[in-house]
């Protein structure tokens, strides 16, 4: 009979045959350009099939079989052989066992743990009423008023702020919204997101993103943090934040700018479960229209700030931003570079110039900041559904920069 029949008589897949045959397990007869399977197949494959129930593996069925074809064995030599065979794989599969069982019941001590965890000892994290000495008027710099709040814990839950020239803000499940920002897409922000994101990506792509986390986030522990106000630009879903978030000292103040309120209150409710307190400003904006007083940053974070804006932009987003810092501040700067750009490149032309090397450096120097210490990744040409902003053919690495003026 022929391939697809033997299959079907079998309950086999197709594929499966050809991978037995590979593997010199079935062997059927081969005339012209078809294979023939006998009745000798048949019982092979059944031999096959039976020993996996059993739990013997392929590369131990080929053992077998080799052993069986070779070794000429009598009637009596063939059932000692299976019987040791046998009682050798039980022995072996009465040792899985018991390393399952005990592997069984230290996830079940984990899953009674983490179910037992006191759920209502979340952190609150709103606009404290602290963070107003540093809120300023995006259009004039005058200081805000609240005029509506709900308070809880010295932290507005939800409210308004109002400025002289008429401008006002809105605060919303203890976010600061200066506008409402059209999205592009929906996402379901959650850890399902995580999980997606880790699977959907290259894992090229989460290696070199999961170094410069790791390097940046050391590098950030060797600055005095007490009393500094760190401004991070697009904050996202919190991948950096989320690293130092347990360093950070609790007289800092961290303000995490985005424009998109669901990754902030997705952020915002996975640090309220971590039940570690931190003070947290979350501030839904653009990043030219972030209300709080110039020369008031001690430490920027471009983690992607800079980056993402460039896809839109032709102007570098630091120089744009830079009345917020101090003349002494401190940057910390990660940075998208493309080695080469396809004709049928995602990023048009009049955009290019923020993710070359040459000009990033130019820029960072035109900022007025001296470099530390900087960082360059091998090159990466795959991405996946979350960074599909280059094109096949194209390669990109990161620019990481630690420098102060």
């Amino acid at each position: 009979m022929r391939i697809g029949e033997f299959s079907n008589i079998n309950n086999v897949s197709i594929d499966a045959v050809r991978h037995y045959m590979d593997l010199g397990l079935v062997i059927p007869e081969k005339v012209g350009g078809h294979y023939f399977f006998d009745e000798k197949c048949t019982d092979n494959l059944n031999s096959i099939l039976d020993l996996k129930n059993m739990g013997f593996t392929l590369t131990e069925i080929k053992t077998i079989f080799m052993f069986k074809s070779l070794g000429k064995l009598t009637n009596y030599e063939e059932d000692l052989y299976y019987k040791n065979l046998f009682l050798n794989k039980h022995k072996s599969i009465e040792i899985q066992i018991d390393e399952l069982l005990n592997i069984k019941d230290r996830l079940t001590k984990k899953i009674d743990l983490l179910n037992n965890k006191n759920e209502e000892s979340e952190a609150l994290l709103g606009v404290n009423l602290n963070f107003l000495s540093i809120l300023r008027c995006s259009k004039c710099q005058n200081q805000l008023t609240i005029t509506e709040a709900n308070i809880r814990d010295n932290h507005i839950i939800d409210g308004k702020l109002h400025c002289s020239c008429k401008k006002e803000y809105l605060i919303e499940s203890g976010i600061l919204k200066v506008s409402e920002l059209k999205k592009e897409y929906e996402n379901n922000f959650n850890m399902n997101y995580i999980s997606n994101y880790i699977t959907l990506t290259d894992i090229s792509y989460l290696d070199t993103m999961k170094k410069n986390l790791e390097l940046s986030s050391r590098k950030i522990s060797s600055f005095n943090l007490n009393n500094k106000v760190l401004l991070e630009l697009g904050s996202g879903v919190g991948f950096f934040l989320r690293n130092i978030y347990e360093d950070l000292p609790d007289d800092c103040l961290y303000i995490a700018v985005d424009h998109d309120i669901d990754r902030h209150k997705f952020l915002k409710s996975v640090l309220e479960r971590g039940n570690q307190k931190k003070n947290i400003l979350f501030i839904c904006c653009d990043f030219l229209d972030i209300p709080i007083k110039n020369n008031s940053i001690d430490m920027l974070l471009d983690i992607s700030g800079t980056s993402n804006y460039s896809f839109d932009h032709e102007d570098f987003l630091l120089s744009r931003i830079d009345n917020y810092l101090k003349e002494d501040s401190t940057l910390l700067g990660s940075y998208i570079v493309f080695k080469n750009f396809k004709n049928e490149s995602l990023i048009e032309k009049k955009y290019r110039n923020n993710f070359l090397l040459d000009n990033i450096k130019n820029e960072l120097n035109e900022c007025k900041y001296n470099m530390i210490e900087d960082i360059t990744s091998g090159y990466i040409d795959k991405g996946g559904k979350y960074e599909n902003f280059f094109v096949h053919g194209e390669k990109i690495y990161n620019y990481v920069f630690y420098g102060k003026r």
